[in-house]
């Protein structure tokens, strides 16, 4: 194998620290459809025009079907997304004071076309009110193509942090400043842990799911602190220190993490993280147990998971976790006959 500095610059193995894509070389990609739904709705709905006449404004999101992905090759990105859009408006007549509904429609929003050529549609339903028809199919129009624009630019700039990785030919100073996100980049906060020593910050979600259990408070607690009952629900030796800043292991030392606070039968509060997560990064999971008549209700809370790594994170916990807590609850009747 060439060393640094020697032969193609193609086929040469950096010193990283994470070892992963050298020079950006291999097919990566990621689904920003779940991303690109959300962010939509945040540029799309709200959007008001107003003249002389009167205003409207778009005040729902009614349909988005289609999908969206960002693939990495060779150091370069590649965006596909497709996507019809049906928006609802409503509008008032300043003179009388009437109120008028309508609708935006975007048959094929897609990387085939600029947005300056992509179709915007208005009408309104029937009766009076073509003045604020007008005004949709003119200024209105604009500011949907606008939004459309910041979404492509939240695309290629928001959600692709972290997916050019640095190289020595680019250094993460300069990564860092060109993938710099705005205090109003996402509606969770943005991370700054580093990816080992790299320096890029990555976009976050929070995840927040409710589940029912048919057992009492005190027994769904003690399946989260228990070393042997987490072995049994997770099938795989762990390792349980719950107490705070206790350590955790589970899934063969798939996920990992620390207790930062435990309140009985009530509150766990950890740091918690995938394997598979850029290193050092880690979610702020808490979980509430509420009794209930008869059940347990378990309120996850987890901020800080990774937007590439949000779906995965909710079947872990969903698959993982709840189905097989249930499944050992209902095989073995009691969780004290876990052990």
């Amino acid at each position: 194998m060439a060393k640094w500095g020697q032969g193609d610059p193609r086929w040469i193995v950096e010193e990283r620290a994470d070892g992963t894509n050298v020079n950006n070389w291999h097919w990566t990609e990621r689904d920003a459809t779940n991303w690109s739904k959300g962010k939509l709705r945040e540029l799309l709905v709200g959007v008001m025009v107003e003249n002389e006449v009167g205003s409207c404004e778009i005040s729902d999101l009614k349909q988005v079907e289609g999908e969206a992905s960002c693939s990495s090759r060779k150091g370069k990105l590649i965006f596909f997304y497709e996507w019809n859009i049906k928006l609802s408006w409503k509008g008032t007549v300043k003179e009388s004071g009437a109120k008028h509904r309508g609708s935006v429609e975007i048959p094929h929003l897609s990387e085939e076309n600029e947005v300056d050529d992509t179709e915007v549609n208005v009408s309104k339903k029937k009766g009076d009110g073509d003045s604020l028809k007008d005004l949709m199919k003119t200024a209105g129009v604009v500011k949907v193509r606008e939004a459309l624009e910041d979404y492509l630019k939240a695309l290629k700039t928001e959600f692709t942090t972290g997916m050019i990785l640095p190289t020595k030919a680019a250094p993460a100073q300069e990564l860092t400043a060109k993938r710099k996100l705005n205090e109003h980049s996402f509606p969770d906060s943005v991370s700054s842990m580093a990816l080992g020593a790299v320096g890029v910050k990555i976009p976050t979600v929070t995840i927040c799911m409710r589940e029912l259990f048919d057992i009492a408070v005190e027994e769904l607690y003690s399946i989260f602190t228990t070393k042997e009952l987490v072995q049994k629900f997770s099938k795989s030796i762990a390792v349980i220190e719950a107490e705070k800043g206790g350590k955790f292991q589970m899934f063969d030392g798939n996920v990992t993490g620390e207790y930062l606070e435990l309140l009985s039968n009530t509150k766990i509060v950890m740091k918690w993280r995938c394997k598979s997560w850029p290193e050092e990064h880690y979610a702020t999971v808490i979980l509430n147990f509420v009794p209930v008549v008869g059940q347990t209700e378990l309120q996850l809370n987890c901020k800080g998971v990774p937007v590439c790594k949000e779906e995965s994170t909710r079947k872990c916990w969903e698959k993982q976790h709840f189905e097989e807590i249930k499944r050992c609850t209902v095989a073995f009747g009691n969780p004290e006959q876990l052990n």
